[in-house]
């Protein structure tokens, strides 16, 4: 049987397809491999949300025909530009779309006779459940997609157009591979979705993310649970309560604002209301909480009186964790033919002065910790013998880490005290 290997970018919900691939092949007998030289066939699976992403997944996919080998493009990219990519790249052995995958078997049979595309001109993303996921990192935490696809149709946002409709998978399915990810040593189970708060809704004809938090807190042997990507109108009081009931889920809310003035809002297709009343009501019901948001800056139409409201917003809230983005036009999205620009210059400085002010409350915020003892999450031995850990408002591959000091021999996975003695704008310092 031929061995496959497989280069996955973009996000948390393009790594969990990514390592569906992997479990299909495996239950088809091919050999997988992540290590692209030991083998002349490479599926990549690809990110197209935004510029900067198409252009690193193209590069990859240069390189590996330069080199010789039978490229497959997967995911996103491959739906946004299916004859350009062909087109473009002829020396491809074919494409499979983002709700297509489930077809690489078949693409790969023809790989030595013809080029095959299988691309649904409207993508529906049903989530199969007759797959083992095989894991490219297993570790202390692992995701869990509990939907995909999205009905909100932001105006800056593409993955609408490439993944469909919103489709939740089925509550005691989500309940069975958190339990097997458990057994197999998982620590952390994070929630994903495009929009998670949205859970349940078109299954069960109500949301139901707080019902399903309550039946995962109730696995034994797992230490947290962790939600990303809630949407502003669906943060139900049942909901912030469950999260403050709960013991294992973490008291981290990450909501995605994209912006403060109700102007701008509207030119983005996004809920127009006053977000401090949002964010006092999540800070009222869940008792040190950390909230995770980010915002776009230099979107069309955006002015200098829109940013300063956005600026003043971020001072007086003081997020835990910012996250900002520059606008990135796309095509295929509302805002492409959108009037009133903004330079590329502005938009950056705009980016700049948000950094710089939340870099200050950041740090504050984490010198505020210092003489603390907090449960942090180890996750791996750094090459100078520290040990890196994450506590529980941090976020893998997205906020920061505690970097510890320890003769104690810790085990990755294991949830530590760890007493903070430093902190930096991002990280924190801490022994054991």
């Amino acid at each position: 049987m031929k061995k496959i290997a497989l280069i996955s970018h973009g996000c948390a919900k393009n790594l969990v397809d990514s390592e569906l691939i992997l479990g299909i092949l495996a239950q088809n007998g091919y050999e997988i491999t992540l290590n692209e030289d030991e083998t002349d066939i490479v599926v990549v699976n690809t990110c197209s949300f935004i510029c900067d992403a198409e252009r690193e997944s193209i590069s990859t996919i240069l390189e590996l025909v330069e080199k010789g080998k039978k490229v497959i493009v997967a995911g996103c990219l491959a739906q946004k530009h299916p004859k350009e990519l062909k087109k473009e790249i002829p020396e491809l052995a074919g494409i499979v779309g983002t709700t297509d995958f489930t077809k690489i078997v078949e693409v790969i049979k023809s790989i030595d006779n013809d080029y095959v595309a299988e691309v649904s001109k409207k993508p529906d993303y049903i989530y199969p459940e007759n797959i083992e996921r095989q894991q490219i990192t297993m570790g202390a935490s692992s995701y869990i997609k509990i939907a995909d696809g999205c009905n909100y149709r932001c105006g800056y946002c593409v993955i609408p157009y490439l993944r469909g409709d919103y489709h939740s998978r089925k509550m005691e399915d989500i309940i069975s591979e958190a339990k097997k990810l458990v057994s197999k040593g998982v620590t952390e189970i994070i929630l994903i979705a495009q929009d998670t708060t949205g859970y349940g809704v078109d299954i069960y004809k109500k949301p139901m993310l707080a019902e399903l938090l309550r039946e995962l807190n109730k696995i034994e042997n797992l230490g947290w649970i962790r939600v990303m990507y809630a949407y502003p109108t669906q943060m139900s009081d049942e909901l912030l309560d469950t999260i403050a009931d709960c013991d294992k889920v973490v008291k981290y809310v990450d909501i995605p604002l994209q912006h403060s003035h109700p102007e701008v809002l509207k030119l983005m297709s996004r809920p127009a209301f006053d977000y401090r009343e949002l964010i006092a009501n999540i800070r009222k019901r869940i008792p040190n909480v950390s909230v995770r948001t980010t915002f776009v800056v230099g979107y069309p139409g955006e002015t200098d009186e829109h940013f300063e409201h956005l600026a003043k917003f971020i001072e007086e809230t003081r997020f835990d964790r910012v996250g900002v983005f520059t606008y990135s036009r796309e095509k295929g999205t509302p805002s492409y033919n959108m009037p009133n620009r903004v330079p590329a210059k502005i938009a950056k400085a705009r980016y700049n002065k948000l950094m710089e002010i939340q870099q200050k409350i950041s740090l504050e915020r984490n010198q505020s910790f210092i003489g603390k003892t907090i449960p942090c999450i180890i996750e791996a031995y750094s090459d100078n013998g520290e040990v890196v850990a994450r506590s529980e408002y941090d976020a893998p591959e997205i906020d920061g880490v505690v970097n510890i000091k320890t003769d104690k021999p810790v085990v990755p996975g294991d949830i530590e005290q760890v007493k903070i003695i430093g902190a930096t704008e991002y990280d924190l310092i801490g022994e054991i």
